[in-house]
């Protein structure tokens, strides 16, 4: 049912509630003209003209929805062709001009990310950088809006949410038996422990580590907590912003008992929003998300981790330069960022290398493998390493996202997948000019991102527009009747033939993850010890480690901590059979609907992206039905692992993992996940075939039974067509005339051609004179030695 809602929520807004419903107010002129502010001439000028094609076409549709509003304001029966159109009108009146572009910073602690957005963004401490034991501790939001004040809403876990974590956390703690030797040791510096008694101590005072849950029900948080759950701060400067928000984002120390009310509410806070007035450097639009690099240990905390993931358009891998050449956390992170291409809306990954000044020179100089020409500076030692790092990186991105992804992702055609930045030589110029330090081909990355978008989402308005007003105008256009597709019986020939060629296309994309899906599991099988193995045995034994198994098994295989790598027992043992089929997963959840004729094709296709957009939110449960499935079938054994307390405790529950991940394996665990995923597959695939394949009928006027969704799609689409085959049945004789209106919208048509030959050929002037620019130069002298 709530999928169903979801996906009807993409539709027209009911007739009997909203048809005579007033459009919304369009932005006045001053205020979009901030939007551009960002953005060069060149690109303004771009900008500007797709933004008169929006602002004239809407104002063609809002003239058309007046006309037939008046025409039909007094009939007591409106025929459903009329409220289709009115509603149709409606709803493209009312689209958004533009879905904000999230761009996640995806990184480790300290690893640069709230230095690098503070200098995309020109404000050098607007959050937090990380210095010792403090860094940003929650997913934080930073976009630019038409406000005149700087403001951030500090979002808090809901009661019912804390109280979960509260009881995982006093779980976490409880031990029925005293530890002793070697185990109490290990206590003592489990890192799971620690912030468990860490959060606690903060939110009820000193002593709350040792009640139990419902004494700390009943106990007094030290910090006011208010009822709305939402915290508002503004300020006229960004200075005074960000010293009201400091204490919210920073990961407080531990063992430092801070009075403030906003330090004692800390562990509640779960997302920061921060919005800039009006900036220059940043679009409206775009939205850039400090994302932490492991999740949380609070359920619901950590499930936002994943969504703001798989919200993200693009994602920049950031890692400092110490970190970048290896390490499983930097992998960790990059394996990630790939999945979300997978499960989420994902079409961009690039690594973002932090901290790129920093380099020692006697030590560079030793080493030193590539160039023969002498070095004569730490700049050029900078630039040189950077260099290097860039096409090493860059080749090593490109053949994984080659061996994880289709083959066909334009991510894979791109020729810069690695940047090389650096926030404290932004600030200071002494070693790199600003240029050299990449940040602003970060803000023209930005920049040409928005742009495309708003490319692609005008001409798919201005069509869809024109082929909705194509259609109005024919109901009282007799010459209409001589086009050949305007009669049922080709027009029914016309979609059947398309509806063949989708279900042949449907069958061939499920057919691809038949085969790599049965050898994943046959992978798995053989693999699964050593996985598993790799994720319970320490190098150095079980110091530090007892309590954080335990955590591992009160959350059903899963550990995510603020300072420790994210563990996930379900995802390790599962990584073959995603290994297999990763390259071509996500080609099934990509289609491409060509339709040849403008009336036809615009509005099929309008109908068609409600049932895409329901497609596409199916994905990341599809994706992830493997890790569900192992993740429910090995729910016993955690839950008995997690009990164990005791000497040996550590090693018992190791072996309780082993012996229940071995005896589910044995009675078929991988293939019951293969299964499940099976199913899934199959009710997505009867789901799209049972959403066209009646489309004709209806055309003709059979009714099948009604079907939730997919009678709302076969609905849409009947009516269309049949509207567009029924000029001259009398239905359409007192419509109001709009020929002019399609006139106009004809020649707006006719211009998103022009328009985008304009943008290629400022273009490829403003490349023109940059190369013909003298090249910039370098810091002065005396930094270059």
């Amino acid at each position: 049912m709530a999928e169903t809602e979801d996906f009807l929520g993409q539709e027209p807004h009911p007739v009997d509630d909203d048809l005579f419903k007033e459009p919304m107010k369009k932005r006045r002129r001053s205020d979009r003209d901030q939007r551009f502010r960002a953005f060069p001439s060149v690109e303004q000028s771009a900008l500007k003209e797709y933004e008169r094609l929006e602002s004239r076409t809407r104002r063609v549709l809002s003239n058309t929805y007046q006309k037939l509003i008046q025409s039909v304001f007094l009939d007591d029966s409106i025929p459903n062709g009329v409220k289709y159109l009115i509603n149709r009108l409606l709803a493209l009146i009312e689209k958004p001009s533009l879905d904000p572009i999230y761009i996640g910073l995806f990184g480790s602690t300290g690893a640069g990310k709230s230095s690098l957005i503070n200098a995309i963004i020109q404000q050098d401490m607007l959050l937090p950088v990380s210095g010792e034991s403090i860094c940003t501790s929650c997913i934080v939001q930073v976009s630019s809006g038409c406000c005149e004040q700087y403001e951030a809403k500090i979002h808090l876990l809901s009661d019912q949410e804390w109280k979960e974590e509260l009881k995982n956390l006093t779980r976490l703690l409880h031990r029925a038996e005293e530890p002793s030797g070697e185990e109490e040791d290990a206590w003592g510096r489990d890192d799971a422990v620690e912030e468990a008694v860490w959060k606690l101590q903060l939110f009820y005072g000193n002593g709350a580590e040792g009640k139990n849950y419902e004494e700390l029900l009943r106990a007094k948080p030290k910090g006011k907590i208010p009822t709305s759950r939402v915290i508002t701060l503004k300020a006229e400067e960004a200075g005074e912003l960000s010293v009201k928000l400091d204490p919210y984002i920073r990961t407080q120390r531990r063992g430092w008992d801070g009075e403030s009310a906003e330090t004692h509410i800390w562990p509640l806070i779960k997302l920061v929003e921060v919005t800039l007035p009006k900036s220059e450097l940043i679009p409206e639009g775009v939205v850039l998300v400090d994302i932490p690099g492991t999740g949380d240990f609070n359920s619901k905390r950590d499930e936002m981790w994943k969504k703001t993931i798989d919200k993200c358009s693009v994602i920049w891998v950031i890692s400092d330069i110490e970190r970048v050449s290896g390490g499983r956390a930097h992998e960790d992170l990059l394996n990630e960022s790939i999945k979300a291409c997978q499960r989420g809306f994902c079409r961009d990954v690039a690594l973002v290398v932090t901290k790129t000044d920093k380099l020692h020179l006697p030590e560079y100089l030793r080493e030193r493998k590539v160039g023969n020409q002498a070095i004569q500076s730490q700049r050029e030692a900078v630039l040189e390493r950077n260099t290097v790092i860039k096409l090493q990186r860059n080749k090593m991105l490109k053949e994984k996202l080659k061996s994880k992804l289709p083959a066909d992702l334009k991510i894979l055609e791109a020729s810069e997948l690695v940047y090389t930045v650096s926030a404290q030589e932004y600030w200071q110029q002494g070693l790199l000019a600003e240029e050299e330090t990449e940040i602003p081909k970060l803000r023209e990355y930005i920049r040409r991102r928005l742009l495309d978008k708003k490319r692609r989402m005008v001409t798919t308005y201005v069509t869809e527009a024109f082929g909705l007003l194509l259609l109005t105008d024919s109901f009282n256009c007799a010459e209409n009747l001589q086009n050949e597709y305007s009669h049922v019986s080709v027009l029914r020939r016309f979609v059947e033939e398309k509806i063949q060629l989708l279900e042949r296309s449907i069958d061939q994309c499920f057919a691809h993850i038949e085969r790599p899906l049965q050898e994943g599991v046959r992978d798995a099988r053989t693999a699964y010890r050593r996985l598993l193995g790799a994720c319970l045995v320490r190098s150095k034994g079980n110091q530090g480690f007892h309590q954080t198994l335990k955590a591992v098994c009160l959350k059903n295989g899963i550990y995510a901590s603020r300072t420790l790598a994210r563990i996930d027992l379900n995802e390790a043992i599962t990584q073959p059979i995603y290994d297999r089929i990763d390259p071509v997963f996500g080609g099934i959840f990509r289609s491409c609907h060509q339709w040849p004729f403008v009336n036809v094709d615009s509005q099929i296709s309008a109908i068609l992206g409600g049932l895409e957009g329901h497609i596409l939110r199916k994905r990341r449960r599809i994706y992830e039905s493997l890790t569900t499935s192992v993740q429910s079938d090995l729910k016993p054994c955690y839950e008995e692992a997690a009990q164990i307390t005791g000497k040996k405790a550590c090693e018992r529950m190791k072996d309780v993992i082993r012996r229940g991940v071995d005896r589910q394996v044995a009675e078929g665990m991988f293939e019951r996940a293969q299964q499940r995923m099976q199913h899934q597959f199959q009710q997505l695939k009867v789901f799209c075939r049972q959403g066209l394949h009646s489309i004709p009928k209806r055309l003709l006027g059979e009714h099948g039974e009604q079907n939730g969704i997919t009678e709302k799609v076969k609905g849409s689409i009947a009516t269309m067509l049949t509207l567009a085959s029924s000029q001259g049945d009398g239905l359409y004789k007192e419509l109001a005339d709009v020929k002019s209106e399609y006139k106009e919208m004809e020649k707006l048509h006719r211009s998103l051609r022009e328009v985008a030959e304009n943008a290629v050929l400022r273009r490829g002037m403003q490349d023109f004179l940059l190369r013909m620019s003298p090249s910039k130069a370098p810091p002065p002298s005396r930094f270059n030695s």
